[in-house]
């Protein structure tokens, strides 16, 4: 089928390449014309502008938006809303606020035109393994599109789980658990250096993924990051976030359903981010003023 990808990054541009191994047409776009250039050379058709796009398109257009969330998803949904006509479909395949999806399909329904939300999961290895896609919005659009979904998910991994929204609080959900597998992860791989064994992490990781109840695809990421730096040298201890793990705590307490596990991951990450945090001053100066325990000076 023929599709465009706008938003060539880490994730979009290997997106074009599976899509274009599978045997599909292509339209790439993004702002940096040498990422358009790159794929146009491995046999997509570049475009130089959202126009040029909807231009090489035909109907009914597929467009698939792989750019940051929030105002650069905003404007580049706002924009193609102008320029595509009825039965069009919009994808927002990047990790946007699910109420935004949701915005996003009411306001293209009053154009006539269709919305689909893709929770894409996979990273820079969804190239040869597949992106897992969470996929709501309109029926009709998902029936369309599907065999684009197939050839960018690996076997079972799509799914379409209903009206505009599911998709991206699925892929929310998804991020949030991700959090707690991270941190617990981290925090028991900090004991195991802590120990007195010496243990080999990278070896441990590898050992751990041959059939134990905790390996994962994030375990052998963790051994191959071992492998490469056992001691992790270099690397500062903070950790951003792009929002799915706050939106997840915020839902949870707006249903009043508990993830503690979750929401602890989420202040872990916080936490890396202070220097000298006050509240562990806080902690010092009290011992030091109920029990006259010493502390250090800064």
């Amino acid at each position: 089928m023929q599709i465009a990808i706008i938003g060539l990054g880490k994730m979009g541009g290997n997106m074009v390449k599976r899509l274009l191994r599978g045997g599909h047409q292509v339209v790439a776009y993004d702002r940096d014309s040498a990422a358009v250039d790159r794929l146009a050379n491995e046999g997509a058709t570049g475009a130089r502008s959202l126009e040029d796009v909807v231009a090489k398109l035909s109907a009914p257009r597929a467009v698939w938006v792989m750019v940051p969330s929030g105002a650069p998803t905003e404007k580049t949904i706002e924009e193609l809303a102008t320029l595509l006509s009825p039965n069009d479909i919009v994808i927002d395949g990047g990790n946007s606020n699910f109420r935004d999806s949701i915005r996003h399909a009411a306001a293209l329904a009053e154009k006539k035109l269709r919305f689909l939300d893709a929770g894409t999961s996979g990273g820079i290895w969804g190239l040869e393994n597949g992106y897992c896609l969470m996929v709501g919005g309109d029926p009709t659009a998902y029936a369309h599109v599907e065999p684009a979904l197939l050839t960018l998910a690996p076997k079972d991994g799509v799914a379409y789980l209903g009206k505009a929204g599911a998709g991206h609080f699925a892929k929310m959900v998804h991020n949030g658990i991700e959090y707690a597998m991270m941190q617990a992860y981290a925090e028991g791989f900090e004991l195991l250096r802590a120990s007195e064994f010496g243990y080999d992490l990278g070896n441990l990781s590898n050992v751990w993924n041959q059939g134990s109840v905790v390996r994962s695809w994030l375990l052998e990421l963790a051994a191959s990051a071992f492998q490469k730096n056992p001691n992790l040298d270099g690397l500062k201890a903070y950790v951003e976030d792009s929002g799915e793990g706050r939106w997840t705590v915020n839902e949870a307490v707006a249903h009043a359903v508990p993830v503690p596990t979750i929401a602890a991951s989420l202040f872990a990450r916080f936490a890396s981010r202070q220097d000298n945090a006050f509240s562990l001053r806080v902690l010092a100066a009290l011992r030091n003023e109920f029990g006259g325990h010493a502390v250090k000076k800064a």
